[in-house]
């Protein structure tokens, strides 16, 4: 018997031992590698709910439609939805003299989601509706402070006289801005149905990742009108976030209504700053 039992446990301790020098190399190899800086071992991240994220401190966002000379024979519609070049200069300059950092939506969605940290004063500059001016004014004078800016493309209108062209959104693209989806061609979203989901999501989301060769997660309504019906499909579509204008966040879809203030016309940049600290740090 006893020459049984011994052979055994002396081949049961060789493996115990073998095991645990395994363990120990592996506890080693997994320090050493985050030490060199090669693999990082991140905590489970905690989603947050609607709940958690209403309580967060809102992010500023600032929607912007035509960047241009002002006319006297303009329509009251013209004169709100456009911006001198000079008091966009102007506006500019203000945010970054006084502290404030652009971000992206992804380190929004991070932030809300996720509690992911964000600068001291971050902001959203956003364009709506393709307009060649954006690229060409609004992102040139953008680019002496560092800004990076979220363009909605409308895609019924890439390549036409005085809007973007696909040229320019790679080119914004693959300067760091975010491109993101305004419909096929800025009808209302609350009066969708059957297909129209397909035309006004899913096929501009297709049709900008392809010119960008990146993934298109966020979306602005037009008129920044919304429904109920329309978030599921925005989700099924395989957007994450969707902006809307001034009015209030959905107490159960905050991602899916998240506020911008239009800037309008006439606009300084002082009464910029002040407008922002009255509409998002109640």
């Amino acid at each position: 018997m006893k020459k049984v039992v011994f052979p055994v446990l002396i081949c049961l301790f060789l493996v115990i031992s073998c095991q645990q020098k395994k363990e120990t190399e592996v506890k080693k190899e997994v320090s050493k590698l985050s030490a060199n800086g090669e693999e990082k071992m991140e905590p489970k991240l905690t989603i947050a709910d609607a709940t958690t994220i209403l309580s967060k401190k809102e992010v500023p966002v600032l929607c912007y439609h035509r960047i241009r000379n002002i006319l006297a024979s303009d329509g009251n519609d013209m004169k709100t939805y456009s911006v001198n070049p000079s008091d966009f200069a102007g506006q500019m300059k203000a945010l970054n003299d006084n502290g404030y950092q652009t971000i992206l939506p992804d380190q929004l969605y991070n932030y809300l989601v996720y509690g992911k940290s964000l600068p001291k004063k971050p902001i959203l500059i956003t364009f709506d509706d393709s307009r060649e001016e954006q690229f060409s004014i609004g992102a040139t004078e953008m680019k002496k402070y560092g800004f990076k800016g979220v363009f909605f493309i409308m895609t019924v209108s890439l390549n036409k006289a005085g809007y973007i062209t696909d040229a320019q959104i790679k080119n914004l693209s693959d300067e760091g801005h975010s491109i993101a989806a305004h419909t096929w061609d800025h009808h209302m979203v609350t009066k969708y149905s059957g297909k129209d989901w397909e035309t006004q999501f899913v096929k501009p989301k297709a049709k900008l990742e392809k010119i960008t060769d990146k993934t298109v997660s966020y979306f602005a309504y037009p008129f920044g009108l919304w429904n109920e019906a329309a978030i599921p499909e925005l989700k099924k579509s395989g957007y994450k976030m969707a902006f809307i204008l001034s009015t209030k966040r959905d107490v159960s879809n905050p991602l899916f209504t998240v506020r911008r203030i239009i800037v309008p016309g006439g606009m300084s940049g002082q009464s910029l700053l002040k407008n922002i600290e009255k509409k998002f740090n109640k």
